[in-house]
């Protein structure tokens, strides 16, 4: 991705006209479950690096924007299709909607996990920082419950 970007982004740069970088994120790069660290960090990695690459964007007043894409439960490649998954062309429809607003950040829902509970878990993940609860709270026994008790108001 960053390769990508050193790549392309220069000459779209350098054409003055209206581009779009857009790179592929995911939920677990916000909200850090359990499980699978290193793949959280890459994905935290790359919500950090195009929010800076949209910062700079932004402060070039260069038409070309950055956005990050993340996903809910997809069904690619050659993988069958699960009930529950979104397919390929429903986040496509997503993130052009979202480009034409002019959206940053756009998060996909699927069938399983709605808006709002992306809502509520991503909230609930930034206040372990700023209520000091232990990390990943959110999995915590002492915590659980507030979280399910949170997540059902928040929707």
């Amino acid at each position: 991705m960053v390769n990508g970007v050193r790549t392309f982004l220069p000459g779209m740069l350098a054409r003055d006209a209206p581009g779009v970088v857009v790179n592929v994120g995911s939920k677990q790069g916000i909200t850090n479950p359990p499980g699978h660290p290193v793949y959280n960090m890459a994905k935290a990695a790359i919500r950090s690096y195009t929010e800076q690459l949209q910062h700079d964007l932004r402060g070039k007043q260069t038409p070309v924007t950055a956005h990050l894409l993340v996903p809910g439960w997809t069904t690619t490649g050659t993988n069958a299709h699960k009930p529950g998954a979104w397919l390929p062309d429903q986040v496509v429809d997503r993130l052009l909607a979202a480009l034409d607003r002019g959206d940053f950040y756009v998060i996909c829902p699927d069938e399983e996990v709605s808006e709002e509970m992306d809502r509520a878990r991503i909230l609930w993940a930034a206040q372990d920082i700023t209520e000091n609860r232990p990390p990943l709270s959110r999995w915590h026994p002492d915590h659980k419950d507030a979280f399910a008790a949170f997540e059902l108001n928040a929707g």
